[in-house]
């Protein structure tokens, strides 16, 4: 289980870091940070944080532990790289025997409205966590393409590196 999240989310939130500094040289942060792909979408700042809040929390159910605060109060570039930063910090900091036996263990997730759903620890991370995690990442993305700044399918595989041969 370890192995199919923990890289996974590391590798989303680095590529995501990257976005940002290669969307600083090209593009005003202020016109980007306000960037949406439809009327009723959170803009860009938002989905970093919710791609955030999906890694840790996803790592921190898995593994029965609490998750870090993070308040969704990013406003800049640095602000949002730092939040990248520090998601990455707390699920690294996971132990990976913490995960080992999460496949089999009940995750229940309880919306505000009173619904939710329950799953076993594989189910939630294959069928809830991860696409949930990718849907966000994928929407910044978008968003930063869809305003003009040069990402391509190399920046969202950017943590595979060169090709090798």
């Amino acid at each position: 289980m370890h192995d199919v999240s923990v890289p996974i989310f590391v590798n989303g939130l680095r590529n995501m870091s990257a976005w940002l500094d290669k969307a600083a040289t090209e593009k005003p942060e202020a016109e980007l940070l306000v960037g949406r792909l439809a009327p009723d979408m959170r803009a860009l700042p938002a989905q970093y944080q919710m791609a955030s809040d999906s890694a840790k929390n996803a790592v921190a159910r898995l593994a029965g532990i609490e998750a870090p605060s993070m308040p969704d109060t990013e406003v800049s570039f640095a602000q949002l790289r730092e939040r990248c930063a520090r998601t990455i910090s707390f699920i690294e900091s996971v132990d990976p025997a913490a995960l080992a036996s999460s496949a089999e263990h009940e995750v229940v997730l309880n919306f505000p409205n009173g619904t939710g759903y329950r799953f076993t620890g594989q189910a939630y991370l294959t069928g809830f966590a991860l696409p949930n995690f990718f849907f966000h990442v994928t929407t910044a993305y978008a968003i930063l393409r869809a305003s003009g700044v040069t990402l391509g399918k190399p920046d969202f595989l950017r943590h595979l590196g060169s090709p090798t041969f």
